[in-house]
This record gives structure tokens, C-alpha cells and sequence, in this order.
């Protein structure tokens, strides 16, 4: 059982950065990857960005070239920097571990917000 517990959500002005960690309560480096997925209100739940244990990365086309995925498997921990905020990513953000390649997360966090808002 791993529990995900994300940090460093709050408001920030358009155009600022944020970033957020992820703390994981067992072992990162078994599993497969790790994400970042948001949920806006009235919007489902998206895929931000996710790190495999091999480096791979992906991104939403909306925050590519804006926000970046990173890892510290000796820390357990998973972080998010996120750059040229808009408040469009005004959102509930969660952290996922994926213990496969298959079927998607298998852990979340409680979720943290972000708040983008001159």
C-alpha cells in the first residue's frame, strides 16, 4: 500500500509558478510511473503530466513546454513545476502511482489546489 500525499498548492498570479511535491509513503522506484492528473470544476479529470521509471515523460498538449514532471525515488518523492501559469490550470491536482504499465493508477493522493487569479 503506498499513500500519496501532494503539497504546495495555494494562488498565484497569472503568468507565475508553482511548484508541487508528492510525497509517497512507501517506495517509488517499484513502481511502474508516476502522474499528475487535474480536475477543473464542471471538468473531468485530465492527465497533466506522467514520469515513468525509466525517465520517459509525457505532458498534456495545454501545459507542454510549461510544466515539468521530475522525480527523487530516494526521497519518494514526485514534483511539478509548473511555469507561465494561466487560469485555465486553475484546477484540484492530484498525484497518481501507477504500479503497472497497465490499467492506469492504481494510487491518489488527496489533491492539492491551484489557484491561478490576478
Amino acid at each position: 500500500q503506498v499513500q500519496l500525499v501532494e503539497s504546495g498548492g495555494g494562488l498565484v498570479q497569472p503568468g507565475g509558478s508553482l511548484r508541487l511535491s508528492c510525497a509517497a509513503s512507501g517506495s517509488i522506484f517499484s513502481m511502474y510511473a508516476m502522474g499528475w492528473y487535474r480536475q477543473a470544476p464542471g471538468k473531468q479529470r485530465e492527465l497533466v503530466a506522467r514520469i515513468t521509471n525509466g525517465g520517459n515523460t509525457n505532458y498534456a498538449d495545454s501545459v507542454k513546454g510549461r510544466f515539468t514532471i521530475s522525480r527523487d525515488n530516494p526521497k519518494n518523492t514526485v514534483y511539478l513545476q509548473m511555469n507561465k501559469l494561466k487560469p485555465e490550470d486553475t484546477a484540484v491536482y492530484y498525484c497518481t502511482a501507477d504500479v503497472t504499465a497497465v490499467a492506469g493508477p492504481d494510487y491518489w493522493g488527496q489533491g492539492t489546489q491551484v489557484t491561478v487569479s490576478s
